[in-house]
């Protein structure tokens, strides 16, 4: 809780000194255009990805997750529910029972072979469609189109003397880490990565990571 509370009160003094977030105007236009385009290309897509989860299992399409974003506001990150609706309490007993799953969680905060996962929800993390909603958070400012992945409280307590780093942009669907071997690498690689972005940002860097977002979520999906 102690720790909690202190990322907070440095979250009140980081905000104090934030100009604006990583990129201003000319990335905001961008992410605006990109989101506008995807939304309507994909539409049938999100359709079909909605109806399939709303199918397959008991519970809402949407997932919505309370994340911190740009000056350390939080906003509801959505995505498409890939996971059973008491997961948070299946995830605690897994990790109480499973010592060594609690160390992977422990050390990255995800899991490899993650049993609150429905059928669905697998194909739609390995192909990343579940993160199709958050095009609506980028259109709704949450978002950026490229950024740092979005973190809970809890996960931006590790970043320490890089949070103001993650603070400086709003989060985006894809970035630097996640074209750097996403879940292969360490969250420690991840920080590294969103702290590196929002130090050296350009329209550049953003093209780069763009380019090369889809070739490295194939590489990674296919190491499963």
């Amino acid at each position: 809780m102690n720790s909690l509370a202190d990322t907070r009160n440095k979250l009140q003094f980081a905000s104090v000194r934030s100009a604006g977030p990583v990129g201003l105007i000319p990335k905001r236009i961008v992410d605006i255009v990109l989101a506008l385009l995807g939304i309507v290309l994909l539409a049938p897509l999100l359709i079909i990805c909605f109806v399939a989860v709303h199918l397959s299992s008991s519970g809402p399409a949407l997932f919505r997750h309370r994340r911190v974003g740009y000056n350390g506001r939080h906003f509801e990150c959505l995505k498409f529910r890939t996971m059973v609706t008491d997961a948070p309490e299946r995830l605690r007993q897994l990790l109480i029972s499973d010592p060594m799953t609690a160390a992977e969680w422990a050390t990255n905060h995800k899991l490899r072979f993650d049993p609150r996962v429905t059928a669905v929800g697998t194909i739609l993390r390995k192909s990343s469609l579940d993160e199709l909603p958050q095009l609506f958070n980028v259109l709704k400012g949450d978002m950026s189109i490229v950024g740092p992945r979005p973190v809970t409280d809890e996960e931006l307590i590790l970043y320490s003397s890089r949070m103001e780093d993650y603070i400086a942009c709003r989060p985006g669907i894809t970035g630097l880490w996640q074209v750097s071997g996403r879940s292969t690498t360490s969250y420690n690689k991840r920080i590294m990565c969103d702290a590196f972005y929002a130090r050296n940002w350009s329209m550049t860097l953003d093209a780069k990571i763009l380019v090369v977002t889809i070739p490295s979520l194939l590489l990674a999906h296919s190491a499963y």
